[in-house]
């Protein structure tokens, strides 16, 4: 029934300058592991740290044995449209590398039936280029922008050694990519048909 209807929702990286958002759309009934796939695909984060997503005061992640019963409900069982069943608000948060706290605004701008003819997940806008990885957060990620801006500044060379001096955050995303990391997932995704004996 939920795969039937789709979410839209605009992904915002919290304290980072230039903006970094985008919007997609997934379905209602996705599972919320499956989500936090989109979510690094959409990004282009590399998949290589802790997460959580958090609906009102209900966290979701991968749940770790060692940590008992005090971690995360397992995001494997759940679905967005379970996720959200409860919550009063439209917003819930995202938050990747619990050591740099990448954290993310997720707004639900609308839940609408799914188009037949379209494929899931899909991007439907794209602005900014997020952050390097392990570039120390958002406050460590702009005290590295101003250093890297400034050839007298006294970390210059760190922030050149972490971002390359290549590094552009006004240069747009690269929605190809993003694209075809979703086209991965649709496929990954695609329920199996079954042949007949």
């Amino acid at each position: 029934m939920s795969n039937a209807f789709v979410a839209r929702m605009t992904i915002t990286l919290d304290d980072v300058t230039p903006v970094v958002s985008r919007v997609i759309e997934v379905p209602l009934g996705i599972r919320l592991d499956r989500l936090h796939s989109t979510f690094q695909a959409a990004l282009a984060w590399t998949d290589s740290h802790l997460w959580e997503l958090t609906f009102g005061h209900t966290g979701f992640g991968i749940p770790d044995p060692s940590y008992g019963f005090d971690g995360p409900l397992d995001a494997r069982k759940t679905t967005l449209a379970q996720a959200l069943e409860g919550m009063r608000g439209k917003t819930f948060r995202y938050l990747y590398d619990f050591g740099d706290a990448w954290e993310h605004s997720v707004k639900i701008q609308g839940i609408v039936p799914a188009d037949p003819n379209e494929i899931y997940p899909r991007l439907i806008a794209a602005t900014g280029m997020r952050p390097p990885e392990d570039s120390g957060g958002p406050w460590g990620y702009a005290e590295k922008l101003e250093a890297l801006a400034d050839p007298a500044h006294e970390y210059h060379e760190e922030a050149l050694d972490a971002l390359g001096d290549d590094h552009d955050p006004h240069a747009p995303p690269n929605i190809d990519m993003i694209h075809a990391s979703f086209a991965a997932l649709a496929k990954k995704w695609a329920p199996r048909t079954r042949k007949a004996k």
